[in-house]
């Protein structure tokens, strides 16, 4: 969020902290929103030790599989939530595309063209944040691709 703030970025943000809310569709039921319309952060790895971000819809499972091709890999998985910290800057659970600490080459699944906005992690548990892909593209490069199963 400080990031989208320095650079004059309009967004909506929203909090669940207190909810008890833990899984992605959890936060968008506490939040009154369509699970279509918030996204989770993924982060995974290749046999070539690159690492990808990928967004999708909370209630989806991303298909790794499609996923490697978006990148142009043979192969990705999900890194081991002990190694996020490091690697992003982020937790479990509060990881966003916007602020790692290195750039990763990014993939939205397709169906956030169906949204004029999209609702993801603001970065901290229990704060998301709102804005268009249009806006998102300011901050950070990404491919919108289908990913999902």
């Amino acid at each position: 969020m400080r990031l989208l703030d320095q650079k004059k970025i309009p967004y909506r943000h929203y909090s669940y902290l207190g909810t008890g809310a833990i899984s992605g569709v959890e936060v968008a039921n506490v939040l009154n929103q369509d699970i279509t319309h918030v996204f989770k952060t993924l982060v995974t790895t290749s046999k070539s030790k690159n690492n990808y971000v990928f967004m999708i819809p909370v209630a989806e499972e991303l298909d790794l599989k499609k996923a490697a091709k978006a990148v142009g890999e043979k192969s990705v998985e999900m890194i081991k939530s002990k190694d996020l910290l490091n690697l992003t800057g982020y937790i479990h659970g509060g990881c966003s595309p916007i602020g790692m600490k290195k750039y990763f080459k990014t993939v939205i699944d397709n169906t956030a063209l169906g949204h004029e906005t999209i609702i993801f992690s603001g970065g901290k548990i229990g704060y998301q944040v709102e804005l268009s892909l249009e806006s998102l593209k300011k901050v950070i490069s990404y491919e919108l691709e289908d990913v999902i199963v």
